[in-house]
């Protein structure tokens, strides 16, 4: 399937993109090719095959909470404009 030179200046036009003749011919040719690439699925036979939503299972993966030291104040607050009392001084909202 085709994409022809209109369609993607209204795709263009839609997403407020302005693009050059070059550009325009590159993206009929790609978006066309893509089309081509996604009939090809249309033509398996899928019927007996569960609709998913990731091809894997998906665990999480998190590593345990474990309580660590933190860095040093004088560390976290060395890059600080300002600071007061140990805290980031920040000026009244």
């Amino acid at each position: 399937m085709a994409i022809t030179r209109d369609e993607v200046l209204h795709v263009a036009r839609l997403a407020r993109l302005e693009l050059t003749d070059d550009e325009i011919e590159r993206f009929t040719e790609q978006l066309s090719a893509i089309l081509e690439a996604v009939a090809k699925v249309s033509e398996l036979d899928l019927s007996d095959v569960e609709p998913t939503a990731h091809p894997l299972d998906l665990v999480n993966v998190w590593a345990e909470d474990e309580p660590r030291p933190s860095i040093p104040v004088e560390d976290a607050l060395a890059n600080a404009p300002d600071r007061e009392a140990g805290f980031f001084k920040a000026p009244p909202a």
